[in-house]
């Protein structure tokens, strides 16, 4: 093989240009930190880099996620205890007027002040956030929810805004207005009572309970029943046909209480031969309805007697499943800002960890990589001896 000066020169020219530029990405990676500055500098890490990063900035993302969703939620947690506050002073209110010793003015007056919580609750149902955004109107939170024109309508929708905390996580950052204020069930929550405007006697219904449900829950069937007085001391049971089911004794003065078909219902007072008292499964009422017919009722001339208490009775056990749908939806609420704080929690680890693997895949060890500086640039110096060396030399050098 011949081997000419100018082949030993390109050689010696090509080694010097590769330690030049190990020279140069070493002298990169340590300026900047990163093993990894250009895709081919490692192409598997590098995609594995990319992965990181984004893992990383999805991290991000959830965590404002949930400081967006927390604030919302404060707000309506906020919202829906000022709004317990006036539902409580109406159920103070309405016990104030149940009593036997209020006159048609004093009632006239109690009537006056649950007409302004009516405008209270009213406005804490239409609430906004700091976007100027309607708190509980679904989907719709640009169109006010809540309409007075004599009674309430409802102009939101039934939806739930919801929020990506986590992978695979949705949260719900709101409770829709129909489900809170609109669609509350009437009466227990199983059935509702009801007297006939007929009635004559002096007969109240009071509380009303499902017995035993744990160990019988199909004794009520969600029928349409009526307990109707036959005499002051005795009832029959009716169907909603008007056939009769049952019959017994009615004693006020040892428990007062008449129990069929899983269903008990408590009375007080002295019936007339005639007296009925409607039970039926029940319905949905909204809460403004609630207080309307309280109004009304405290305001009919007269008061305080069997009608009114009978009307009033019927109401407190609306305006107390309101009060419970309060209560539940504000623990749905705080058990979803627990799911947020712990989401939160377990996003800070995992960002950790993928920070944690993206310096393990790109950032470059000081210690290395210094190291290796010092031996390409003693490399890279003998290479240049090398050159000066072969590029000085001629055959009649040799030939002397």
């Amino acid at each position: 093989m011949r081997v000419s000066t100018n082949w030993m020169q390109q050689q010696s020219i090509g080694d010097m240009m590769n330690r030049q530029s190990d020279l140069s990405r070493l002298s990169t990676q340590i300026s900047t930190g990163k093993r990894i500055n250009q895709p081919s500098d490692d192409p598997i890490g590098s995609a594995r880099a990319l992965d990181m990063t984004h893992l990383i900035s999805d991290a991000a993302q959830y965590k404002r996620n949930i400081s967006s969703a927390n604030a919302r939620l404060g707000l309506e947690d906020q919202t829906l205890g000022n709004t317990n506050n006036v539902l409580g002073r109406v159920r103070v209110l309405l016990l104030q007027a149940a009593n036997g010793s209020q006159t048609d003015e004093s009632r006239g007056d109690i009537a006056a002040e649950m007409s302004q919580l009516r405008q209270q609750l009213l406005g804490q149902a239409n609430s906004t956030d700091g976007q100027g955004e309607y708190i509980f109107a679904g989907n719709r939170t640009g169109t006010q929810p809540f309409v007075s024109q004599g009674s309430v309508n409802y102009l939101g929708d039934n939806g739930q805004r919801m929020v990506a905390a986590g992978p695979g996580l949705q949260v719900a950052t709101g409770d829709a207005g129909s489900d809170i204020f609109m669609n509350i069930s009437t009466g227990n929550g199983t059935f509702a009572v009801s007297a006939a405007a007929t009635n004559t006697g002096t007969a109240v219904a009071g509380s009303s309970n499902v017995t035993n449900p744990a160990a019988n829950p199909s004794a009520w069937d969600g029928g349409s029943y009526s307990i109707v007085f036959t005499a002051p001391n005795a009832y029959e049971i009716h169907d909603g046909g008007g056939a009769v089911l049952d019959s017994g004794s009615y004693d006020p003065a040892n428990d007062g209480s008449i129990t069929f078909r899983g269903a008990q219902v408590a009375f007080s007072g002295a019936p007339a031969a005639g007296d009925t008292f409607a039970l039926g499964a029940s319905t949905k009422q909204d809460v403004f309805t609630t207080m309307d017919n309280i109004i009304k009722a405290l305001n009919t001339p007269n008061g305080g007697k069997a009608p009114m208490q009978n009307a009033l009775n019927t109401q407190f056990a609306n305006l107390d499943q309101a009060i419970n749908t309060l209560t539940r939806t504000r623990g749905l609420v705080g058990a979803r800002m627990n799911t947020l704080d712990q989401q939160s929690s377990l996003n800070d680890d995992l960002t950790l960890q993928y920070k944690t693997s993206l310096s393990d895949v790109q950032d470059v060890n000081y210690y290395d990589a210094i190291s290796q500086l010092g031996a390409q640039t003693t490399a890279l110096q003998a290479s240049q001896q090398t050159f000066t060396k072969i590029q000085g030399s001629k055959l009649f050098d040799y030939l002397r």
